[in-house]
């Protein structure tokens, strides 16, 4: 009987050690990838070149000596056209050209269509219940000179254990005055994933 007792107990403690989830807190900053599919570095990362890559073009040095001012850049719509295993989170990646927009300092990135609705909405309820001296009037908004839209595709491959899922970002900055494309940047990316036997 108290064999049979400690040998329970032993596969209780066994199961208990081996069953239970272990969370671990990460820097943000840390790339981990583990199905393959699109994750929170491949859109910091693919936003960061885009941009980079967005503002070193010339559209930027004409608008400079043409205005002198530095230009105004909404973004607008970027369209999740990958399958629904490979879903994109585009409202991150959005935020993410945001950011890489406003860290480089050459533009000056306004909200968007959903954004002004409670900003709006803010200025009106200022209209009638703060101080008057603080009140932000309306009429006062930056109109935008570029938006940025485009798209994420992504194309998956399987055979076997092997598994490879490609992404191409394509972005479009187009003048909101003329529907002139000022510039189009691509980027691809690449993952190939072997599943263990």
């Amino acid at each position: 009987m108290y064999r049979m007792l400690t040998l329970l107990i032993g596969i209780v403690i066994t199961l208990t050690g081996c069953g239970g989830k272990q969370v671990t807190r990460i820097s943000p900053d840390t790339t981990v990838d583990l199905s393959g599919r699109w994750n929170d570095t491949d859109s910091r990362l693919v936003a960061q070149e885009m941009i980079d890559d967005c503002l070193r073009h010339r559209w930027i040095t004409d608008h400079l000596q043409a205005q002198q001012s530095a230009p105004v850049v909404i973004v607008g719509a970027i369209h999740d056209k990958s399958l629904d295993a490979n879903r994109i989170a585009v409202q991150t990646f959005i935020s993410d050209i945001e950011r890489a927009f406003i860290a480089s300092g050459k533009v000056r990135p306004v909200s968007s269509q959903s954004e002004r609705g409670e900003i709006r909405a803010e200025r009106m309820d200022q209209g009638e219940f703060a101080a008057a001296e603080t009140i932000k009037q309306m009429g006062r908004e930056l109109g935008a000179d570029y938006m940025m839209t485009g798209e994420v595709n992504a194309i998956e491959d399987r055979e076997g254990r092997q598994h490879v899922i490609f992404y191409q970002t394509d972005l479009t900055l187009s003048n909101i005055e003329t529907n002139e494309k000022v510039w189009i940047g691509q980027k691809k990316i690449k993952k190939s994933i072997k599943h263990p036997r």
